[in-house]
């Protein structure tokens, strides 16, 4: 495993002016980016719209799409357990709740900067084998750094409360 970065949030972001007010919101890092779009995908079920306006912060001058905002509905409607699922203390046995204050690892794979002016960058759910990917892009006008495309949201196993068969 490459290098590897730990956030730590004490609480995670519930509207724009929350999300600003991070440290990590200055998108300085490819990591720092990758952390806030999973600390955001956990807003999704109290508020969607909310959601997609920090998203749309974290995409920087390529907004989030219909069909991107189409995708979201489908992958987290029911399912919004599956960005908790990345912060440490979440388990399939516990309903995916992670301990607080939130903390998660986003670290680099073989191929991180493989494109100039892209990193790929994996975090690891407590419910999937294999870490997920999150593509970020920088700007290099500012030299910030804004999600272009995540691969956070394929089901990973069902909550043991959510379990027939468990």
């Amino acid at each position: 495993m490459g290098n590897s970065e730990t956030f730590v949030f004490a609480q995670l972001p519930r509207s724009l002016s929350e999300l600003r007010a991070l440290p990590e919101a200055a998108l300085a890092t490819p990591y720092q980016t990758a952390a806030l779009t999973v600390a955001v995908l956990c807003h999704y079920e109290n508020n969607a719209q909310e959601t997609i306006e920090m998203l749309n912060y974290l995409k920087g001058p390529q907004p989030m799409t219909n069909h991107g905002i189409q995708f979201l509905r489908d992958r987290l409607t029911g399912k919004t357990y599956k960005p908790f699922s990345f912060f440490n203390g979440a388990t399939p046995e516990n309903d995916y709740t992670p301990n607080v204050p939130y903390e998660m690892v986003v670290f680099e794979g073989p191929y991180s900067y493989a494109e100039e002016h892209y990193a790929k960058l994996m975090i690891r759910s407590a419910g999937a084998d294999t870490p997920r990917e999150i593509k970020l892009r920088e700007k290099p006008s500012t030299g910030q750094w804004f999600l272009w495309e995540e691969y956070l949201l394929a089901d990973i196993r069902k909550p043991k409360s959510a379990d027939a068969w468990g």
